[in-house]
């Protein structure tokens, strides 16, 4: 049995709610990393075995291919976007998720500015008491061109 399930619900609740207020840092710190470009706040973020599965792509996994994954993006991808946080849902002591969706415009080089729409699921882990992005994952609600 887990520990935290031998105290009464009303900690439990706190709990949560502290783990909840610090996820939402965390998805905050994200939205600043891409519109700022900053490969190393995006990086912080992520666990050392951290993975992004970005749309159309391959998986970039563990924290240098995580890095080299946002170099990539911050080359050819300027962000103005706004994460709309659906829900975080702490499912034990160590770890969470969270979906969100966000909007925005995106400026790509070679083909100009255009709008950002996303939906986004989040796995965070619980790391020296810090919550990081363990697994990333998006996709477009942008309907396809025609």
């Amino acid at each position: 049995m887990c520990v935290a399930g031998l105290l009464p619900q009303h900690i439990r609740n706190l709990i949560m709610s502290k783990d909840i207020e610090q996820i939402s840092a965390v998805l905050n710190a994200y939205q600043d990393a891409l519109n700022n470009a900053s490969v190393e706040d995006a990086v912080q973020l992520y666990t050392q075995d951290g993975i992004v599965m970005p749309q159309h792509s391959p998986s970039f996994v563990g924290i240098a291919n995580v890095r080299k994954a946002y170099e990539g993006f911050f080359e050819v991808i300027i962000f103005d976007v706004k994460f709309d946080i659906q829900e975080i849902v702490p499912v034990s002591p160590e770890y969470a998720f969270a979906r969100t969706n966000s909007a925005g415009t995106t400026v790509v080089k070679g083909r100009g500015k255009g709008n950002e729409a996303n939906q986004e699921l989040f796995v965070f882990k619980k790391v020296g008491g810090e919550w990081k992005i363990a697994r990333y994952c998006f996709s477009t609600t942008n309907p396809p061109p025609k």
